[in-house]
């Protein structure tokens, strides 16, 4: 029987396989998770606005908006909504301003048929390994924190959850080395039937030489599903677009 030429619902496996890699990374870190008819979120178990997410609402928004600014305030912390193509709406966006939250940009939603993922340049000398313990995570860790997201802040809080949550699947993550030297991180996780790709990172003096495509492209054909999905800046759609991946949705922040 042969497969359907796409994926039935790219935009949905995009936003459920981000909010269960988040609900997953905030329930090991800690705060307080609602998951319930009204509201689906994470908040109080990181230092990280992205991390203490609101990934679902329904019914009466400007009170779930109301009680998601309550929690942020109870532990402290700062928090993001991610609003994909199914929480959208000028109701919701109202709710959100009145309560104080400020637009912070989107991320183009993609994804890719693994079959028909493209295989970049080869970078010679370019080497990827799985971690499985932690004095590999600890590379792993220092090695994101020199050019991801909140830079030794992030890295660290996100080592002590994955520490927490183990090294099988659906966890993967790894450690690309260009000729022995730490030089870019990835994780994959798989949920909703895909595979979510996550911290893709080349140190800063490394950059421009094709390893961040190398090491997704090679993580890639390690992965047991049929699609790939993610969330990019900016700066990486290229990349990624290089890949084969294609944009679906925008998942704004």
């Amino acid at each position: 029987m042969e497969r359907p030429a796409q994926l039935m619902d790219p935009i949905q496996a995009i936003e459920d396989n981000t909010a269960e890699l988040l609900m997953a990374m905030g329930t090991a870190g800690g705060g307080s998770q609602r998951d319930d008819g009204s509201a689906r979120w994470t908040i109080g178990g990181s230092p990280l606005d992205y991390h203490n997410a609101v990934v679902a609402a329904a019914g009466d928004l400007g009170q779930v908006v109301a009680d998601s600014a309550a929690e942020l305030r109870r532990y402290g912390v700062p928090g993001t909504w991610h609003v994909g193509p199914s929480l959208r709406s000028p109701e919701l966006i109202e709710s959100l301003t009145t309560a104080g939250f400020a637009y912070d940009g989107s991320e183009p939603g993609m994804a890719v048929r693994l079959d028909e993922l493209r295989a970049p340049t080869a970078v010679p000398g370019l080497a990827l390994e799985r971690i499985t313990d932690d004095a590999g995570l600890a590379i792993w860790a220092q090695t994101l924190g020199q050019g991801f997201g909140e830079g030794v802040k992030e890295a660290t809080w996100v080592a002590s959850v994955y520490r927490a949550l183990g090294y099988a699947d659906p966890w993967r993550h790894y450690l690309a080395t260009l000729n022995g030297t730490p030089v870019g991180t990835i994780t994959t996780y798989r949920a909703a039937s895909v595979t979510g790709v996550y911290f893709v990172m080349t140190v800063p003096e490394a950059r421009r030489r094709g390893i961040g495509a190398a090491l997704t492209h090679t993580a890639l054909t390690q992965a047991d599903t049929e699609y790939a999905v993610l969330t990019s800046s900016s700066a990486g759609q290229s990349v990624y677009s290089s890949l084969g991946f294609h944009q679906h949705c925008t998942i704004d922040l």
